[in-house]
């Protein structure tokens, strides 16, 4: 079973909550697809890394070939190739690797090499597997990282828990593409339940069953939690904004690790996840 966990921006606890939820259960994955900014293996800390490049295909052109005849460009609808003076001029930062213009080009005069985009490292910590995707700085999207990831994730078995990049972003979109479940993460804020709404809007796109966990609860006014009521969506789970969170997250220590009680409250969360996994798939059928 593979769930993916979302949140509507950054910040809302969808790492710690993924980070926890993997590791309450024994054996199972953690894979970090919010390349831009992974952080789930600084509480992990996992060892024995494996660490493998992700590549793009990039065109380069032989001048000598090359006549201007400009099929490349007029193929190409990102923009990323122009003509100037016959000759041809790639801007690399649009360009998305289809290599469509090399197979229109009647000169063979375009040639596809890979270019290094990221990196994925697989490592153990206790008996959790960590799967972290890593996008290169100033590079333009790291979509072929999760790619690569879930190509990757064919052969594992058993759970998986992906840490989705926040918002709804092509990579959110990509890294939830094959759930059987997205958790949504949710602050007790006005905020909070605008992200909410956001984040809910694309699963459902998505047709993905999903459940939403409360975190950071301060009280009986949550905003959040109305928004769920309201759109009849179910909660997982809260838990409370306490101190002793904050310090083990300052910490990068694994909460269900520390203190039991972090362990109770993750494996509820995830029994309420099976449960309404279950419930939807007799629903559908």
């Amino acid at each position: 079973m593979k769930i993916a966990v979302l949140s509507g921006k950054g910040g809302t606890g969808k790492t710690f909550c993924t980070v926890n939820l993997a590791a309450s259960q024994a054996h199972s994955t953690y894979v970090d697809c919010d390349v831009e900014e992974p952080n789930g293996h600084l509480f992990f800390k996992p060892e024995s890394l494996v660490t493998t490049d992700v590549n793009v295909l990039y065109p380069m052109v032989d001048s000598e070939k090359c006549d201007g005849c400009r099929q490349c460009a007029d193929f190409c609808k990102f923009n990323a190739i122009a003509v100037i003076q016959n000759q041809i001029k790639i801007f690399g930062d649009v360009c998305h690797s289809c290599g469509g213009c090399a197979l229109v080009c009647p000169q063979n005069a375009i040639t596809d090499i890979p270019k290094k985009i990221g990196s994925i490292a697989k490592g153990t910590s206790r008996t959790n597997t960590v799967i972290t995707g890593t996008l290169d700085i100033g590079e333009e999207t790291g979509v072929p990282i999760i790619k690569d990831i879930e190509t990757m994730l064919t052969s594992i078995d058993g759970l998986i828990f992906v840490d989705c990049a926040p918002g709804t972003s092509c990579a959110a979109v990509e890294s939830v593409q094959n759930a059987d479940f997205c958790l949504l993460v949710a602050e007790p804020t006005i905020f909070g339940a605008h992200n909410l709404d956001m984040i809910y809007s694309l699963v459902k796109m998505l047709q993905k069953p999903c459940g939403v966990v409360l975190n950071k609860s301060i009280g009986d006014d949550n905003p959040s939690l109305d928004y769920c009521i309201e759109n009849n969506i179910p909660v997982m789970g809260e838990i409370q904004f306490e101190e002793e969170l904050g310090k083990l997250n300052s910490d990068a220590l694994v909460a269900v690790w520390e203190d039991k009680k972090y362990q109770e409250i993750f494996d509820k969360i995830f029994q309420n996840i099976i449960k309404e996994a279950n419930h939807e798939t007799i629903a559908n059928s």
